[in-house]
Formats: structure tokens, C-alpha cells, sequence
């Protein structure tokens, strides 16, 4: 199986066997439906769907009758993870943390939290005037020039400018799992991971 969806709980951290603190990431791993098995012959590709968190209101009926198909709760959250022997599982049954072990490295890929609308000091790391003389008592903050005169005539595409920031799709690989709470469906991962707290991200076996 090559992932499962799960929700950032939040940051902490834990001590080796020898002392050293290490930071790490709480993460509510599951337990996923599988909602739906995708094979070749039938859709021409090998995935399964799989569901997380429980949908109380606002179903439409088209989803409310492939889940009444299927005799499985809506799902609050469906992904589909591409994978080679998906024939071996069937509809309903439960993906959770022990598809994982300790010590193994995974990626995950989750949303980053968005920002805004933001400057180039924020957003580009720009360092400013860095002082007020010769009348610049307004313009600390401001990008300077972002183009030519005579030649060309405009700003070249990809410019470094204010804009949106954040709310981006991130992934990171070779994440340590330093600690797994089978009981609890809880998976410690060394380091930070993207999005705020209660952000869904996808935990991803590393081939």
C-alpha cells in the first residue's frame, strides 16, 4: 500500500535512548475505508479510493448513493493512491497505521498554510532600502524597480513581485516515523511537515 490520508494534530517532542531531544510531528494516521478498488480491466488503472473522517450533513445525492451502495459512511475526505495490487483489498475494509514500522522513512505531502496577500520583504526575502535618506521616508518596503525604459518596454514574466503566498501543494521526502501508537492510530514523524493544525496530509511509502 503505497500511503493513507491523515490530520496534523500538532508539534512536540520526544528524547532518544541517549538524550538527544528529538522535534517531532503528531500526526492522526487513519484508520481509511477503502470506498472503492480501482483494477485495469475494469477502469484501466490499479488504485484504491480511500476514505477519511466521517461526512454528518450536507452529502449530494449522487455521493449519498455510492455510499449506500457500498454500505460505508460518507467519507469527509477521498483520495485515490495508485497501487500495483490493489485486487489484494476489498470495499470496507480498514487501512491504519500498521502499514507503517518505526524507523522506516516516508513522504508526505500536504498544503502549506496560506498567507495572504504579501509583500516582497515577506514573500522574497527582500532586505529593503535600509534607511530613510534622501526622502525615502515611504518606501522601506517597497521592490524598487521591476523593469526597463526604452527596451523592452515591460516586466519579463516570473518577475519577483508582491502576491499570494502560501496555500500551495508541498511535498517532503525521507521523513523519519520516530514512534508509532498503534492504539491511538498516532504516528510521531521527526521534523515539520506542511499545513496548520488539523490539516489533512498524505503519508506516502517511499519506493
Amino acid at each position: 500500500m503505497p500511503g493513507i490520508l491523515g490530520k496534523k494534530l500538532g508539534m512536540s517532542n520526544i528524547f532518544s535512548p541517549e538524550g538527544n531531544r528529538i522535534p517531532v510531528t503528531v500526526i492522526e494516521a487513519g484508520p481509511c475505508k477503502v470506498l472503492s478498488v480501482k483494477t485495469t480491466s475494469k477502469d484501466g488503472y490499479n488504485a484504491l479510493q480511500l476514505g477519511f473522517g466521517e461526512k454528518k450533513r450536507n452529502v449530494n445525492k449522487p455521493r449519498k448513493g455510492f455510499y449506500e451502495k457500498v454500505n460505508i459512511a460518507p467519507a469527509q475526505f477521498v483520495k485515490e493512491f495508485k497501487f500495483d495490487n490493489s485486487s489484494e483489498f476489498q470495499v470496507g475494509s480498514d487501512l491504519t497505521v500498521e502499514l507503517f514500522a518505526e524507523g522506516e522513512k516516508v513522504k508526505l505531502r500536504g498544503k502549506t498554510k496560506g498567507k495572504g496577500f504579501q509583500g516582497v520583504m515577506k514573500r522574497h526575502g527582500f532586505g529593503g532600502v535600509g534607511g530613510t535618506t534622501h526622502g525615502q521616508s515611504d518606501r522601506l518596503r517597497a521592490p524598487g524597480s521591476i523593469g526597463s525604459s526604452s527596451y523592452p518596454s515591460r516586466v519579463f514574466k516570473g518577475q519577483k513581485m508582491a502576491g499570494r503566498m502560501g496555500g500551495v501543494n508541498v511535498t517532503i521526502r525521507g521523513l523519519k516515523i520516530v514512534k508509532i501508537l498503534p492504539e491511538k492510530n498516532i504516528i510521531l514523524v521527526e521534523g515539520a511537515i506542511p499545513g496548520g493544525v488539523n490539516a489533512i496530509v498524505e503519508i506516502l511509502k517511499i519506493k
